[in-house]
């Protein structure tokens, strides 16, 4: 048996190679047992990945992140999710206290009035609760794909994350957003009735908008900053 200890980015890299998402997923599971995580935005790429785990009964544990911000299309989404598998995703909160802090000093809208807040609304409600959620996983799966963002054109399928000491795994990193929609439509897959109305990235209701024809796939996350800002901090590089 190999030991886990002994992998590295190339050697997961080749041993992954030529094998498909659901192949992939099922021998990252064999080789970590109980330590692969699925983190869940429940957006459409989400959506095909938990087809992938839950309808080959992958041991993979999947988790979504409840901001507290959503939007009621994605609770719906959650509920329909787990009704069709006949499971339940696992939901990590924001601490409350964290939470009641901001709220009290700051308002409710704090994150509109400067990057430095609204990178401390997403560390409170979002990058803190993550980090909870990864403590002791050693392969972390993403919905994460090249075409989403320029800074993710140059991502590997799989890298270490060094902040939280972990390989990370993206299984749709080259998709498009039409190999998606067409996997969804093909599965009927339960999915976020927000993507039919142009919204193709879906955080919290506040901080997500639309896109309109010809816009970047990032344009309505954080729509009022700089372009080059837009992460949340859950996948900084």
């Amino acid at each position: 048996m190999i030991r886990q200890e002994n992998f590295t980015v190339d050697s997961l890299t080749e041993l992954l190679r030529g094998k498909t998402e659901v192949e992939s997923l099922q021998t990252l599971a064999e080789l970590f047992p109980g330590e692969v995580s699925f983190s869940s935005s429940l957006g459409f790429e989400d959506q095909v990945i938990t087809d992938h785990i839950l309808a080959n009964h992958l041991p993979i544990r999947i988790f979504t992140l409840d901001t507290g911000r959503l939007f009621e299309e994605t609770y719906k989404t959650l509920q329909r999710t787990n009704n069709r598998y006949e499971t339940k995703i696992e939901v990590v909160f924001p601490k409350n206290p964290s939470v009641e802090n901001l709220l009290n000093q700051k308002g409710p809208y704090s994150f509109y009035d400067s990057v430095e807040n609204r990178k401390e609304c997403c560390f409170i409600r979002k990058v803190e609760p993550l980090n909870r959620a990864l403590q002791g996983v050693k392969i972390w799966v993403t919905g994460i794909r090249a075409e989403q963002s320029g800074n993710r054109q140059d991502m590997p399928q799989v890298e270490w994350d060094e902040a939280h000491q972990l390989f990370k795994f993206h299984p749709l990193l080259h998709w498009t957003f039409e190999d998606v929609k067409a996997y969804v439509s093909s599965r009927n897959v339960p999915y976020n009735p927000l993507h039919d109305k142009g919204f193709v990235s879906i955080g919290c209701a506040p901080c997500t908008r639309a896109i309109m024809e010809g816009e970047d796939f990032r344009a309505g996350r954080w729509w009022w900053e700089d372009e080059s800002k837009k992460e949340c901090g859950l996948h900084a590089r």
